[in-house]
């Protein structure tokens, strides 16, 4: 399986709840702070909701 590792680049504050909850389910506390997932596409789909908050590498 594909994995991705996510890093948060801009900041949760001020942004719809759903947005901060999704972060919070990709296991994103801190900015510039990296978390790998296996890219399922529960987890793409959750990426594809936040992306603009996001930097996404494939491995």
């Amino acid at each position: 399986m594909k994995k991705v590792i996510i890093t948060q680049t801009r900041s949760a504050i001020n942004r719809p709840k759903r947005q901060r909850l999704t972060l919070a389910a990709l296991g994103l506390k801190k900015l510039n702070n990296p978390k790998e997932h296996v890219a399922t596409p529960q987890i793409l789909g959750m990426i594809d909701k936040v992306k603009h908050l996001l930097k996404v590498e494939e491995i």
